[in-house]
This record gives C-alpha cells, sequence and structure tokens, in this order.
C-alpha cells in the first residue's frame, strides 16, 4: 500500500513538472522614467557655466540650447560630458552651437553627468552679458 501512495506522489510530481515545462514566461523590461531639468544663467564674457545631472540607470539624453539672448543669432560652445572630481570630462563638443542646438546621446548606467556652456568668443565682441536656458531630458 505503501508502494503505491509513493508512486502516486511520483506521478503527481513528474505530471506537475511536465506542466510546468509547457509553460511560458514573458519577461518585460522596465519602463524608463524620462525626466527634464532647465538650467539658467548668465554668460558673461570670456565666462563658462558647467551643470550636473544624475541618472539611475541607462538611456537617452538630449541636451539643448532653449535660449540665448540678446541676439539669439550668435553662437557660444556647448558641451556634454561625465562629471566626477568637480570636473567635467568633455565627450561632445559643439565650439558654435546656437540657439535651438541639442546633444542626442546615451548613458549605459547610473552615473553623473554634465553640460557646459562657454563662450567661444562670438560673444565677447558684443562686451554684454547674455542670458541663456538650457535643457537635458535625461533617464531618472
Amino acid at each position: 500500500m505503501l508502494r503505491g501512495i509513493a508512486r502516486g506522489f511520483v506521478l503527481a510530481a513528474l505530471a506537475a513538472l511536465a506542466g510546468a515545462c509547457g509553460s511560458t514566461t514573458t519577461v518585460t523590461a522596465p519602463t524608463v522614467v524620462t525626466i527634464t531639468e532647465s538650467y539658467s544663467g548668465t554668460l558673461i564674457p570670456a565666462s563658462a557655466g558647467t551643470f550636473t545631472f544624475t541618472t539611475l540607470t541607462g538611456g537617452a539624453v538630449l541636451a539643448t540650447v532653449q535660449t540665448l539672448g540678446p541676439d539669439n543669432t550668435k553662437t557660444v560652445g556647448f558641451s556634454l560630458g561625465t562629471y566626477s572630481a568637480g570636473v567635467c570630462t568633455v565627450i561632445l563638443d559643439n565650439a558654435a552651437a546656437t540657439q535651438g542646438f541639442t546633444f542626442t546621446a546615451a548613458t549605459s548606467s547610473i552615473g553623473t553627468y554634465c553640460v557646459r556652456i562657454y563662450d567661444n568668443g562670438s560673444t565677447t565682441t558684443d562686451n554684454i552679458p547674455y542670458t541663456y536656458t538650457l535643457a537635458v531630458a535625461h533617464p531618472q
């Protein structure tokens, strides 16, 4: 009688395992949440502004010179890079960015990154301060 019960348990276990082999599990990738941060300031002749942001996962980064004035046809230097120990290491640079210019890049992991805007000499000739707004959309 015990043999019959033991066989019953073994058969039930095998049936459960066989049933589990036929099932399919679908894994869905986590949704990347993107946030947009805005930075603004004043660029006086021969100066620069550096701003940092942190990502908690990999994903797309869009860094844009949204506004530049009083003359939005002037060019400025605009950089995107990694930030560590107080230093912005430039990865992408446009020495002649205009209002509306956008860098499109991707981060592969968690990290601290930076955008930098600087006077490339174009605004120095006006000898007046320039105001700007930068926008950075990145994974949270």
